[in-house]
């Protein structure tokens, strides 16, 4: 008996969880000052700042291991526990200020665990992205991707707006519960089974990666508040964590090219040049984006009294444009060379960020600002998709959870460097800018959401002045995008390489007698079976699966291996 497995319900199933949260990574920024106001902070925004961090640190560090995990267990095994565990998280987060013991210290631990939720389901998404779309066929399915991506990360402001203005700061998180049962439901139900691989799971590999990703980022976000010198009244400085960080880091990657049995970052992986470039690439992105909203949000709040949703809906038409132009851009990219849709898009989103910095002034009018907020869109629609298809392009089968571990890896790194960054230099520029008290005493704001008129304009100059880094740290993605290679044909799929006539449709290295499959994809419940409407009797693991070809002979697996992805072996349900 056979299940017909239809690819695009099975993302759209996974992306509501991805956009669930990706907006966590965004959605608190809106609300920091609520939160600074609700739970008795007075001015730390360094402590408030830590709920974005901790939730970006927990998130980053396991993502090499959770990507391996997917291989290992099953990616949907893998996406719906994650997904549990967020679930009930967020409650925790929502209740963190009224449970006994609650308070910064409470919600920063349940945005931990949110993280390591997160760091569950995030390489998953992907994983099953480059399992069940061929390569010449994957734009499209990342253009949507990268669209959630995008939107999400830009919404989550506006959608916090909303929430903190009518419910209070604690909805950002519970509306994540109905949002989770749902997107369970949904996964259980359309997202397959696919085939797994036994690993041998690189203890030493994990400690290493994870002590190193800690100690650098702990020390980075941290070093203001340490004024970049020793740690509280112990031994360990903040440089000494920095580089003992980044020195376990270097002793990480010398033990995976050492390794020879199955390393947990498979290092050939960085041979492919598009590869490399592109973590570079979505680094910058990550970086950039979780960067740019916070100064936005603390202008728009302090500065100019807006509330929550006012300032929030500041940036909706970044998320407008960017939603509607996302999947026009991923067919896009399936035609012509990413490299030309990327690289304009990340200087348009340098633009738009320095476009922004000129503006800021205490009494410019708010309906200019939307012109930034607009153009930021219309660059972010080229930037996500191109970076995620030219990523996955070449990822063969059996790496697919490794190749978007490292990706989505790589991309956390950027978004918590971010976060740590823009926290030093927010703190740093508004002690330079800020001017005295006018009896000459240092400055004081009673809350997270006042501040006295006299200090409007030094706030917006130190606002300005942050926008600068992400506007840099965008440029220099567009110069690393444009030294892309040209895309390589397909390995696998209609227009793989090599093949002529039957073969060559059903991919390089398929038998000319292998059939073809309707428009569904065909996955069987048992080992042999037609495939589609049109299927004839060819064995399943050389049978084209509707418009997706089985992988070449190049890359099927030895004797005694099992196969890997759905396009090699069946999946089951």
């Amino acid at each position: 008996m056979e299940r017909q497995l239809k690819p695009w319900p099975a993302l759209w199933a996974l992306v509501i969880g991805f956009f669930m949260i990706l907006i966590d990574t965004t959605i608190v920024s809106v609300a920091n000052p609520s939160i600074m106001k609700g739970l008795n902070l007075g001015t730390d925004y360094n402590a408030v700042i830590w709920v974005t961090s901790a939730y970006l640190l927990a998130y980053a560090v396991p993502l090499l291991i959770t990507g391996r995990l997917g291989d290992r267990f099953g990616p949907k095994n893998m996406y719906l526990i994650g997904l549990v565990i967020f679930t009930l998280a967020s409650a925790w987060c929502g209740f963190s200020g009224v449970m006994a013991g609650g308070g910064i210290a409470m919600l920063i631990t349940a945005r931990v665990v949110q993280g390591l939720g997160a760091s569950l389901m995030t390489p998953q998404t992907m994983a099953v992205i480059t399992r069940i779309f061929p390569p010449d066929r994957r734009g499209a399915a990342m253009g949507l991707w990268g669209a959630v991506a995008g939107v999400a990360t830009l919404i989550g402001p506006l959608l916090g707006g909303v929430l903190v203005d009518w419910l209070g700061w604690e909805w950002i998180f519970f509306i994540n519960v109905p949002v989770g049962v749902v997107a369970f439901i949904l996964a259980m139900r359309l997202v397959p089974k696919l085939p797994t691989h036994t690993h041998a799971f690189d203890i030493l590999g994990v400690v290493l990666s994870a002590v190193g990703m800690f100690l650098l980022v702990f020390g980075i976000q941290e070093g203001g508040t340490y004024n970049w010198g020793v740690i509280g009244d112990g031994p360990f400085s903040v440089w000494g964590l920095i580089i003992s960080g980044i020195i376990v880091l270097i002793a990480f990657v010398v033990w995976q090219a050492l390794n020879k049995k199955e390393p947990l970052l498979p290092l050939p992986l960085f041979r492919d040049r598009n590869f490399s470039l592109s973590n570079g690439a979505i680094t910058t992105v990550g970086f950039a984006v979780t960067c740019m909203a916070l100064p936005l949000v603390f202008y728009f709040q302090t500065v100019r009294g807006l509330t929550p949703t006012q300032s929030a809906l500041m940036l909706a038409p970044t998320a407008v444009f960017s939603g509607v132009l996302a999947p026009i851009m991923g067919k896009l990219i399936d035609r012509i060379n990413p490299k030309y849709i990327a690289t304009p898009g990340l200087v348009l989103f340098s633009l738009s960020l320095f476009l922004y910095s000129r503006m800021l002034t205490p009494d410019v009018s708010i309906w200019w600002l939307l012109i930034p907020s607009a153009l930021m869109g219309i660059a972010m629609s080229g930037v996500w998709g191109p970076i995620s298809a030219v990523t996955t392009r070449n990822l063969p089968m059996n790496q697919a959870g490794a190749g978007s571990g490292v990706f989505n890896t790589t991309r956390q790194i950027g978004a918590v460097l971010g976060s740590a960054s823009i926290s030093a230099l927010i703190t740093g520029r508004l002690a330079a800018d800020l001017p005295k008290a006018p009896s000459g005493a240092a400055p004081t704001a009673t809350t997270g959401t006042e501040l006295p008129s006299f200090l409007h304009a030094g706030f917006t100059q130190a606002m300005s002045e942050a926008l600068l880094l992400p506007a840099a740290v965008a440029l220099l993605g567009a110069l690393i995008v444009v030294w892309w290679a040209k895309p390589k044909p397909p390995a696998w799929g209609p227009r793989a390489a090599g093949g002529q006539g039957a073969a060559g449709e059903a991919g390089a290295g398929v038998p000319a007698g292998a059939a073809a499959a309707g428009e569904h994809v065909g996955v069987a419940e048992s080992a042999a079976s037609t495939h589609g409407a049109h299927a004839g009797s060819g064995p399943v693991d050389v049978a084209r699966h509707g418009v997706h070809a089985a992988e070449p002979v190049a890359d099927a697996p030895r004797d005694g291996e099992e196969h890997h992805g759905i396009h090699a072996a069946p999946a089951t349900d």
